[in-house]
């Protein structure tokens, strides 16, 4: 890939893979910032990346074992601090709808889960899943269904109810 391709691949992937890693991480910094990490990685690689073998699935694969690596290091830096008795800084809180939705999510199976969030959230077919995740394709539509029925019922058990017993959107 020359400089000009890996440029244009970058203004026309950035948004979209931001947005999805920000669906699985549930923090628009840490998704821009494992994002921009994996390009600069694919940077260095531009050489062997080939346009026609889906240079963004590399990129997103990257960016989320990115994420996982921060997700480990902070659980040790969380576990050191209180050890040392010190407080982690300060968050503002989430919305309602997305402690809903991280809350539902994080109650489902980790295979179930991230087959949601790529077929859904990074619009990838199933056998693109499939290749993503190294499962079969029965394997990913199983996860998806079992996922999707999952979802749905946390979700219900979530949402809350106003007086009249409609739901509130």
């Amino acid at each position: 890939m020359t400089p000009q391709e890996f440029d244009a691949f970058y203004a026309a992937s950035f948004s979209r893979l931001t947005g999805q890693l920000y669906a699985i991480t549930g923090d628009w910094s840490e998704a821009q910032d494992v994002v921009q990490e994996a390009f600069v990685r694919a940077w260095d690689r531009r050489r062997t990346l080939d346009p026609d073998d889906a240079p963004e699935a590399w990129i997103r694969t990257t960016a989320r074992r990115l994420a996982h690596s921060r997700w480990r290091r902070l659980a040790r830096g969380l576990h050191l601090a209180a050890r040392h008795r010190q407080e982690p800084p300060a968050v503002e809180p989430p919305t309602e709808e997305h402690l809903m939705l991280v809350t539902a999510l994080r109650g489902l199976p980790e295979a179930q889960r991230g087959a949601l969030v790529l077929h859904h959230m990074c619009d990838l077919s199933v056998e693109q899943v499939a290749a993503e995740t190294g499962s079969s394709v029965s394997a990913v539509k199983s996860r998806l269904a079992r996922g999707r029925t999952a979802l749905a019922a946390r979700l219900a058990d979530l949402t809350p109810t106003s007086e009249e017993g409609k739901l509130r959107v």
